[in-house]
């Protein structure tokens, strides 16, 4: 990845994702000790700018990360590295946005240390307070009482909140996700290929 300009992306998927992945957030964890060490002193939080721009993290997924990585070493990779930014990123503008439908230990073992957390419909009750927090679905957050006619239903907890927020999602049909990409996304690197649905190429 190296350094992260205004408008640079990278997207890993591919046959060998997990080596990509690990280099890419190994990446991001080098940018970030770079940044801890021009504000050290000076200041406790990034002002992105050109130069220094907000990154942002996207996995979906997780538990192909974390759970089914069968080389001990790659794990454990990438769980350090992912550790080390959910931990220290925020501060210098890199924030990590993961998405899985695991919520346990043994899938998603930093699971703590996201800050903020959504659930929309789940299957078992002990999900929720896996997700959002202990005492959360007692507070309100009945995502398995989320009936399946309300897609986009869910709840959010964050960080220093006692309460959880329910929120409602629009619906984004594969279409418009590939609309949007193709209008606004910024070049990726390596990559030349529209963003394709399922019944062709988008416009």
């Amino acid at each position: 990845m190296g350094e992260v300009g205004a408008h640079v992306a990278e997207f890993v998927d591919d046959a060998e994702y997990e080596e990509a992945f690990a280099t890419l957030l190994e990446d991001l964890v080098s940018i970030m000790r770079r940044r801890q060490g021009k504000l050290r002193g000076f200041s406790r939080l990034l002002k992105p700018s050109r130069d220094e721009p907000f990154v942002v993290l996207i996995a979906d997924e997780l538990a192909s990360l974390t759970a089914y990585v069968t080389d001990p070493a790659m794990k454990k990779r990438i769980a350090k590295a992912f550790s080390l930014l959910l931990s220290q990123g925020r501060a210098v503008g890199i924030t990590v946005v993961g998405a899985l439908q695991d919520p346990r230990k043994e899938v998603l073992p930093f699971r703590d240390l996201f800050p903020t957390r959504l659930a929309l419909r789940m299957a078992e009750a002990e999900q929720v307070r896996l997700v959002l927090a202990e005492a959360a679905r007692e507070r309100g957050a009945r995502c398995d009482k989320i009936p399946e006619t309300l897609p986009g239903i869910g709840y959010v907890a964050v960080d220093g909140e006692t309460e959880p927020i329910r929120v409602r999602f629009s619906h984004i049909t594969d279409e418009d996700i590939a609309d949007l990409a193709n209008t606004y996304a910024p070049d990726l690197i390596g990559a030349t290929e529209r963003i394709s649905t399922p019944e062709g190429v988008a416009a």
